[in-house]
Parts: structure tokens; sequence; C-alpha cells
């Protein structure tokens, strides 16, 4: 038994020393895109690999743009949709998750996130699409992490460069050639509007560009538009 319980203990600090090794890992390189745009993110790996699985020779269509190069239309239009509150929060909007939960709980399965762009963004720098309460929990750390080590504008500013826009496009930039054959700095509130409403599911609406409830749902955010406040 006293052998059973060293083995154990060992056991035990070994796996604390491995979560302690994986969380300095990540936050060496939150700390790095501090400053250094990232070239790729865990989230753009998992879409390459399954484009290539139809196709080897695939490739993401993605442009690193400025912050100050990106449509203040589409800033507002993604603060208007994905977190009215970002600005003001320091990662989470705990109103928007209970009201998500509340909204769940009624219809019997899972319709709203209440994540934050500063979630999502952690998300998308390191951790897979599957649903876990690990990847819910190793979310929130790393969401700690950037909204402590990076400026809100500089969370935005990556957020816009990284997230998925359809199938295989990539952040603002690539976005707006994608749709509309223009740079993100040129989009109108019309189309900064259609661009966050495909947001939260993007590669359908890139299939279902007509979509009835793409069409509600910009109309929607551009009346919201204007309320939107900027990092």
């Amino acid at each position: 038994m006293r052998r059973l319980g060293r083995w154990l203990k060992w056991g035990l600090l070994g796996l604390i020393g491995v979560f302690l090794a994986w969380q300095l890992w990540l936050f060496g390189w939150v700390l790095l895109w501090k400053w250094v745009d990232p070239g790729t993110t865990r989230f753009m790996e998992i879409r390459l690999a399954e484009l290539q699985v139809k196709n080897p020779e695939a490739q993401l269509r993605k442009q690193w743009v400025p912050y100050e190069r990106i449509s203040p239309h589409l800033k507002r239009a993604i603060i208007a949709s994905e977190d009215a509150k970002f600005v003001d929060h320091e990662g989470f909007d705990w109103d928007g998750i209970q009201k998500a939960m509340e909204k769940n709980q009624k219809r019997g399965r899972t319709v709203a996130g209440g994540s934050t762009i500063s979630q999502q963004l952690a998300k998308n720098l390191f951790l897979t699409p599957t649903k876990s309460y690990f990847r819910k929990a190793e979310e929130a750390i790393i969401t700690l992490m950037l909204e402590s080590l990076w400026s809100k504008r500089r969370i935005f500013e990556v957020y816009l460069n990284v997230i998925e826009w359809g199938n295989g496009v990539f952040g603002a930039e690539a976005a707006a050639r994608h749709y509309f054959g223009i740079g993100a700095g040129q989009l109108s509130p019309e189309q900064a509007a259609k661009l966050a409403g495909m947001v939260p599911n993007p590669r359908y609406y890139d299939r279902n560009r007509n979509a009835p409830g793409l069409a509600r749902k910009t109309a929607i955010i551009l009346a919201r538009m204007p309320s939107a406040e900027l990092p």
C-alpha cells in the first residue's frame, strides 16, 4: 500500500508538472504574439488538413492587414453582433453567458454560446472545435492570459485577422476579397454587417450567401452598429 501510495503521489506530481509546462508553453506564445503577428492558428491547421484530404494542393486564403486598414464598419458590425460589451469586460460576459444558458434550456439544445471575442480568439489560436469541459477550462485560462497581456485593440486586431469566414477563408482581408472583390478597408456598412452575420456559421453561409436568415441578421446588425464601442 505504501508503494502504491508513492506511485500515486509521483503520478499526480507528474500530471501537475505536465499541466504547468503546457500552460507555460501557451503563455510564451501569447507573450510573443503581443508584438508578432501569428502566421497560423490551431484552427487554421485543422481546416487545412480537412481541405487537403480532398485536395492535397489546397491552401488557405488569408492575408494579414493592420488594424487601421480594416473598415470601421466591419469593426462596429463584429462588436454589435458578437460582443457588445467587449471594451468593458475582462474576458467574460457573465450576463451573456447566463442568457445563453437560459436560452439553451428553453430550446433543449445548444443554440447560443455566450462566448466573448476574447474567448473565441483563445479557442481559435490554440484549441480544437471539440466540445468538452477540459477545452472550456483551457479556453478560460488562455482568455485570462490574453486579457492580462494584450490591449483590447490587439485582441481585436488579431481576432479580425484569424477568424474563419468561409471554406478555407480566414481573416477580414481574405473575406472581403472572397465575397465582394474589395479590400477590408473598403467595406460598406451593409457589406460589413453581412460578413459579421456569417461569423457563427461561415462555411454554411459561404455555400448559401442569400439565405433568408442571413438577410435578417444583417438588418439587425446594421441597426445595432451605431452604438458599438470600438477599442
